[in-house]
């Protein structure tokens, strides 16, 4: 039966693919230094050829590498002023509810549910002052008092209570914490005082304290849960560009280090010249 132009066709590349097989096997296998190589890579031996890679891939992947190095670090650094000011932020809300407690009281010996005269009722209150001054020296973040300026002026805190954080390679930024232990409206913690709630007139002169204090406390908390949820954004956005600088050095170094000379050699024999059919399409 005669053979169809097509069936000739595919014969005759199929027999030139073979033929080129052929000639750049024996070339290979034969005695030079790639040959030995490659010898080594098919029977198993002990020689192994130097890896090669692109000087100028390898430079710019390594400072992609390093540049996501130094953004990674500055998302972990943001993300621990979120955390300073995390603590901060609930400390102030113990001190808030504590106040939110002694105007409750007050306002209970004025109704008579409770007697301004008690010793118990003056304990109580002043236990609430106590815990109080006790969360603000207590304020406390990896050895940062956040709170307690009498704490500050250390190489963490300055003496105005600022703490620098390390944003990027080339600088940073300060979080700054207010003076909670004292208030900018005057009025000290040491002048809540149990033994005032007896008489109207000291009484009423403690719900005053109180009220301001509350107003006070209250904005830095608030001023605190602000800086908290935009410092955690940040480290969201620097996370992410860490996170594209890793795909970009990935990109930019399309070679594996890891793959020889005679590993290539190997797959131009395998795949370009001795198969009919390429699975890769």
């Amino acid at each position: 039966m005669a053979l169809t132009d097509i069936e000739k066709s595919f014969i005759y590349d199929y027999s030139m693919q073979m033929l080129q097989q052929d000639m750049l096997t024996n070339r290979l296998f034969g005695s030079s230094s790639v040959g030995m190589d490659l010898r080594s890579l098919v029977l198993g031996g002990p020689v192994r050829a130097a890896t090669f890679t692109n000087p100028f891939e390898e430079a710019i992947s390594g400072t992609l590498r390093g540049d996501a190095a130094a953004v990674r670090q500055a998302a972990n650094n943001v993300g621990e002023a979120a955390s300073m000011m995390g603590v901060a932020r609930t400390e102030m809300a113990t001190i808030v509810d504590a106040l939110n407690d002694m105007e409750n009281m007050i306002d209970q010996i004025n109704s008579g549910e409770l007697d301004g005269t008690s010793s118990v009722v003056q304990a109580d209150y002043d236990a609430l002052r106590d815990k109080i001054t006790g969360a603000i020296s207590g304020a406390d973040f990896n050895g940062i008092a956040v709170l307690d300026s009498d704490q500050w002026g250390t190489d963490q805190i300055d003496a105005n209570g600022n703490v620098f954080i390390q944003s990027s390679k080339d600088g940073g930024f300060n979080i700054t914490f207010h003076s909670v232990d004292t208030p900018s409206s005057g009025v000290n913690w040491a002048d809540l005082d149990g033994t005032a709630l007896a008489v109207d007139g000291t009484r009423a002169t403690q719900l005053g304290y109180v009220q301001s204090l509350q107003s006070e406390m209250s904005s830095i908390m608030n001023v605190y849960e602000g800086k908290e949820d935009s410092l955690q954004s940040q480290q969201l956005n620097l996370e992410s560009q860490s996170q594209l600088l890793d795909q970009a050095a990935q990109i930019r170094k399309p070679s594996d280090p890891d793959y020889s000379l005679e590993q290539l050699l190997a797959d131009l024999i395998a795949r370009q010249t001795g198969t009919i059919y390429d699975g890769t399409g």
